[in-house]
């Protein structure tokens, strides 16, 4: 029974000894270069599970913490960039449909009005002139198609970086609740194990 509370003590002593003797380590590179779901990757591999806990190091907790958070304000910036992207895009199309409307109304107006039309100062004929009023039109509606377009695919993206950033904030919880669970849960085991070797 001695020789096995002896073991235990000896268990949780070697860490502590470990730590004062050796110093921590300087931070792997694949926390410093490599993005976020290899870093997380790399703290699955290397670092171990005991009684379902995984054991990080504060620095390692601290630097992934600090990368995540990071993230999720380059995700913002870039949320924030594409709704400044979007806001013109639709200011944009707004003025080419309000040209648009403006020059099918000249339109109608002049082609009421006259069967010859001034234009330049030169005397063209009906036909010519609505040759030339609807190739603007078609180009207004080209770029409206292209606006539209573009306008469609800011938002696939930023629907897109949305739910990322969802999804990375979802990650970020679970993993600081299981690191805080982990270490709640040594701490409480080290203590009822102190208790009871004081109280043995």
């Amino acid at each position: 029974m001695k020789t096995k509370r002896f073991i235990i003590v000896i268990l949780f002593l070697i860490p502590l000894l470990t730590c004062k003797i050796f110093p921590q380590t300087t931070m792997p590179e694949a926390l410093l270069k490599e993005n976020l779901k290899e870093q997380m990757k790399y703290l699955e591999d290397k670092t171990r599970i005991y009684e379902n806990y995984r054991a990080i190091r504060e620095d390692m907790f601290q630097k992934i913490k600090s990368n995540a958070l990071d993230s999720l304000a380059s995700a913002r910036n870039q949320i924030s960039s594409l709704k400044n992207i979007n806001a013109a895009r639709t200011e944009t199309i707004d003025s080419l449909s309000r040209n648009l409307e403006n020059t099918k109304t000249e339109l109608e107006e002049i082609t009421k009005t006259k069967n010859s039309i001034d234009l330049l100062g030169l005397k063209v004929s009906k036909s010519v002139y609505n040759s030339i009023m609807w190739t603007i039109i078609a180009g207004l509606l080209v770029v409206i198609a292209i606006g539209y377009v573009a306008l469609k695919r800011s938002l696939a993206v930023t629907k897109h970086t949305k739910n990322e950033l969802k999804e990375l904030k979802e990650e970020y919880e679970a993993y600081r609740k299981s690191s805080r669970e982990a270490r709640e849960k040594m701490a409480r085991d080290h203590f009822n194990e102190i208790r009871r070797l004081k109280g043995g």
